[in-house]
């Protein structure tokens, strides 16, 4: 039988896992679970040499001691070790002797006895008993996604657009038995950076790093928002980002996180008063509610019910904001419920400011009112404060490309999708199809460059000059992305090149065959003309 032997360390200590090549996914995960000593609500990562997250799944690729991975528990529930103590046991290191057996077993028998599953099968629901909550999977091990990609279903776009009941409250468990884990410090530090990868968390994960970022900023304290409501408020927000290619809630998330990680960069906390922290912070996660995959073009060609709504001024937007109020007029929702009419009312106007700006018809208006006021900053003055806050959110909501490239990348192809998506349908219903969103037209290098050149590096460069530090955060990133992306044009305009050389050598040659055939028909009735 083939085995497949992972070498790794857990809090430094050496370990080696081996299990055969046709592994079930489920034994490999119990596997790396038994060995950090995990409880069953722990979230635990995978990290390769160059520290990055991989999955834990049969398809990990061997290594050696020398190029082990690190396995660590980034969110475990303190509560779980002293329920162990003061019961005289660990059921973890249980479960991790029962493993140690089973693989001693498989190596030497080749098969399992019913006995050892009956057994595992016995200390699970011993557990469960204990904890006395419904049994929640293996969270955050296994994606299903191939080693390295992270590409979107080409069925994607054909979902149900709405979240369905039963997948929403799959999720709000998951998040609620989640909500209590002490995430590492390491993974709150991480959380801080623009290399942040999105794409190796659960929806329930993200809740629980949402949380995390209105905890580290002192939103909870400073506004007295109760942890119940911020993760009703949480869960609420998750259910109304629909299920399209892009503008989803992975990308809610990015654009938070983003913005998180730029508030901490450039040392907003001690430039800006906290209310306006809470403003760029909320209005991040709010940002596109309830986004249905069509941009305001289509909105306003199309009569649709939004863009009669809103006099085609700002459609998605401005519905965007009506979903954020609407949570949070629920008082179960409403994480400003014990701040005062004057604060909420602020609160309310800033986060409304914020989601408008993120309307790209708007972004030159908003981009000159920043550059006429750089040279005379003044973190005093209300009207500076206010365009940096709308600066921040644009920067935040086109971020991508200031990512590492295999995190940036697989959004890209969802932003193409739900672009084709429109482009399909305007075709359909007569209506004008933006050249940017044409299949026909785009490819994934040329929808980039512009947009790189002329939108992003202006952007980007006015908030460095304010922000030296973020040339190497947000700057350099984005020059190697152009970098990339104009490679890539150039080789398919290569590529097309000798396609169309191919061609016409093929046509040249397919003629040439053709006359030489003539030519000897010709010849031959020459000759019998002749006989």
């Amino acid at each position: 039988m083939e085995t497949k032997i992972i070498y790794f360390t857990v809090n430094g200590r050496p370990e080696k896992a081996q299990f055969p090549v046709d592994c079930p996914a489920q034994d490999v995960k119990d596997l790396f679970r038994s060995a950090a000593e995990a409880g069953p609500h722990d979230i635990l990562k995978l990290y390769n040499p160059k520290g990055n997250i991989i999955n834990i799944s049969p398809q990990l690729s061997p290594n050696s001691p020398h190029t082990c991975y690190k396995l660590e528990v980034v969110a475990a529930d303190c509560n779980s070790t002293e329920l162990a103590v003061a019961l005289g046991f660990d059921l973890s290191s249980m479960e991790k002797r029962l493993q140690s057996l089973e693989k001693k077993i498989l190596v030497e028998a080749g098969e399992i006895p019913p006995i050892v599953y009956e057994m595992k099968s016995q200390v699970e629901s011993f557990r469960e008993k204990l904890e006395n909550v419904e049994h929640l999977s293996w969270l955050g091990l296994f994606k299903e996604l191939s080693e390295g990609t992270h590409k979107p279903s080409p069925f994607y776009h054909k979902r149900t657009l709405r979240k369905t009941r039963e997948e929403c409250e799959h999720v709000r468990e998951k998040f609620l038995q989640m909500s209590s884990l002490e995430v590492s410090e390491e993974v709150r530090q991480y959380l801080k950076t623009p290399t942040f990868d999105n794409w190796q968390w659960e929806d329930a994960e993200i809740m629980v790093l949402l949380q995390v970022m209105y905890t580290d900023l002192d939103f909870i304290s400073t506004f007295n928002i109760e942890l119940d409501v911020l993760q009703v408020f949480l869960y609420e927000v998750y259910k109304r980002y629909n299920n399209i290619p892009f503008h989803n809630f992975k990308h809610c998330f990015c654009v938070t996180q983003m913005m998180y990680g730029l508030i901490w960069l450039t040392d907003l906390r001690n430039k800006m008063d906290s209310t306006d922290l809470l403003i760029m912070l909320t209005s991040a996660v709010c940002h596109d509610l309830d986004h249905t995959g069509y941009n305001n073009a289509y909105q306003i060609n199309a009569r649709t019910e939004l863009a009669l709504r809103y006099n085609d001024i700002s459609p998605l937007e401005n519905h965007h904001c009506a979903i954020a109020f609407e949570i949070l007029e629920k008082t179960e929702s409403n994480i400003f419920r014990n701040l005062t009419t004057e604060q909420y009312k602020r609160i309310r106007e800033g986060i409304i400011k914020c989601i408008l700006a993120t309307d790209m018809s708007r972004h030159t208006e908003i981009l000159n009112k920043f550059k006429a006021i750089l040279p005379v900053f003044d973190f005093c003055n209300k009207d500076h404060k206010d365009v940096l806050m709308m600066i921040m959110i644009k920067v935040s909501d086109i971020s991508n490309e200031a990512r590492p490239m295999d995190v940036a990348e697989p959004w890209l192809d969802c932003l193409l999708q739900e672009f084709f998506n429109q482009s399909d349908m305007e075709k359909l219903e007569g209506l004008p199809v933006s050249p940017f969103m044409d299949r026909d037209k785009v490819t994934k290098p040329s929808s980039q460059t512009g947009f790189i050149r002329f939108v992003l590096f202006p952007l980007f460069i006015e908030l460095a000059n304010l922000f030296p530090c973020l040339e190497q955060h947000i700057i350099d990133p984005v020059r190697k992305a152009l970098d990339y992306y104009t490679e890539m044009e150039k080789a398919l305009e290569r590529e097309k090149q000798n396609r169309t050389q191919s061609e016409n050598i093929k046509t040249k040659e397919s003629t040439t065959a053709k006359e030489t055939e003539l030519q000897l028909e010709n010849g031959a009735v020459l000759k019998r003309s002749v006989v």
